[in-house]
């Protein structure tokens, strides 16, 4: 196999940058106006990812393309990495949000869309409950709070690499010598992770029984794949021995389908007949609108109630002034019910193979040693010539200088990919002439780092 001159690498890479910065001044005069009032000239730190000399600054986004202010439009298969997932502004949602901003955008009161709502996440991921928030991370937090009050258990159990938003307790990784400790980049910690957290490998089955073995978890907190990292899948049977194991030493298994939910309109959770006690997605559900969910098991919901006091239900860590607010659950029955769709996933599901196999063609054709990784309507390349296992092996094999240059040749094309990995997403707007240019531009890249 073709190995990669790393001379030639950097050469490329700085000539990339150069043409980025030649073809978007507008971008530029914009980025260096923000300094002045925003961190880093960006209004969120995440935004310093890019792989670019600064972001392209967006006039509008339609559908799975958006415009820059520079004119240029777009190829978008990052989508607000997920949060779009539904494409950008779809007109159902746009439609239903419009509405509902002349009717009332919060009053801390129900309406007839959180049933309707409610009763889709039902129909979709077979638990009967579910609660609102604005964030994937604030349901992954409120639903950790709620399993170590019924369980009387202080113990979290996560994947190594996993992510679940801003969560405190899942910022944790094993060292080399196997003992928990902070992930690195981790923020001023509330307290040492190892005191809240065990940490096991994915696929990894004898570690989470030694993990729950002294029954002091209260809840195992996992992606159904590993994401965030990369994707990594699961091993034949390894899922059903998680969910064999957390019932035999009574722990709840609290399922993050946030970025999973690529896998189908039930995400991995009912394209693999799993059965989580509890279950948490956000971003996508809202078509842009900040909104998320969990949602639990009919003997959860007995044991909550069981456990928890209504005279304190707005003191006690739950919930929120905007959680379940009108707008949001307006938001989400329009994108649930007539965009992201069963249909839409009969489209969306053969554009991510079709997207894979245009990458897997390109990586067997120059005999390159790479490999790439699908999750239903999600895909991604790895610098390794086997997919990873365990969040770790995907870790130890990154090469950041490399996917930078990678995901700017293609921004230099007009397409852009999630900026933390070399993933792409499809929406119910993207085409197969999308996936294809991504093939094509790959194609051109592979073929002028490795002859």
């Amino acid at each position: 196999m073709k190995t990669l001159d790393r001379a030639r690498l950097e050469t490329l890479h700085a000539a990339e940058r150069e043409r980025f910065a030649g073809e978007h001044p507008r971008s530029m005069e914009l980025f260096e106006r923000a300094k002045a009032s925003l961190h880093d000239g960006v209004p969120m730190n995440w935004m310093v990812r890019w792989a670019s000399p600064f972001p392209p600054f967006v006039e509008s986004a339609e559908g799975a393309s958006f415009r820059c202010v520079d004119g240029h439009d777009y190829i978008d298969f990052c989508l607000g990495d997920t949060g779009a997932m539904a494409g950008h502004g779809p007109a159902a949602t746009v439609a239903a949000v419009e509405r509902q901003l002349r009717r009332g955008i919060t009053h801390m009161l129900p309406t007839e869309d959180a049933i309707r709502v409610g009763e889709e996440l039902q129909r979709r991921f077979g638990l009967p409950f579910w609660q609102f928030t604005l964030s994937a991370t604030d349901a992954n937090r409120f639903a950790l709070r709620l399993g170590r009050q019924i369980t009387r258990r202080s113990k979290v159990v996560v994947h190594d690499y996993c992510y679940h938003g801003t969560v405190d307790e899942t910022f944790a990784v094993l060292d080399d010598a196997g003992n928990v400790v902070p992930r690195h980049g981790s923020i001023g910690p509330q307290v040492d992770v190892a005191e809240t957290t065990r940490v096991v490998e994915f696929n990894d089955i004898a570690a989470l029984e030694q993990a729950l073995a002294d029954r002091d978890v209260a809840v195992v907190l996992f992606e159904p794949a590993l994401t965030n990292i990369g994707i990594v899948l699961p091993d034949e049977g390894y899922l059903e021995a998680v969910r064999e194991l957390t019932r035999r030493t009574g722990t709840l298994l609290l399922i993050d389908e946030t970025h999973t939910i690529c896998a189908g309109p039930g995400g991995a959770t009912k394209a693999w007949s799993l059965e989580p006690d509890l279950l948490v997605i956000g971003k996508t559900i809202g078509g842009g609108i900040p909104i998320a969910t969990y949602g639990f098991s009919a003997e959860v919901a007995d044991r909550i109630r069981a456990a928890t006091s209504y005279e304190d239900a707005d003191v006690g860590g739950i919930g929120g002034t905007l959680a379940g607010y009108a707008l949001s659950l307006a938001a989400a029955r329009a994108t649930l019910g007539e965009v992201l769709t069963d249909a839409a996933f009969e489209q969306m599901l053969p554009l991510g193979a079709r997207w894979a196999d245009g990458v897997d063609s390109v990586i067997r054709s120059h005999d390159v040693p790479w490999h790439v990784t699908r999750l239903g309507a999600r895909a991604e390349y790895h610098f390794t010539p086997e997919p990873p296992r365990t969040g770790k092996e995907q870790w130890d094999n990154s090469d950041p200088e490399l996917e930078a240059f990678l995901h700017l040749w293609a921004m230099n094309r007009r397409i852009l990919m999630t900026p933390f990995h070399n993933m792409a997403l499809m929406s119910p707007a993207t085409t197969a002439d999308h996936v294809d240019r991504h093939t094509e531009v790959f194609a051109e890249a592979v073929e002028t780092l490795f002859g």
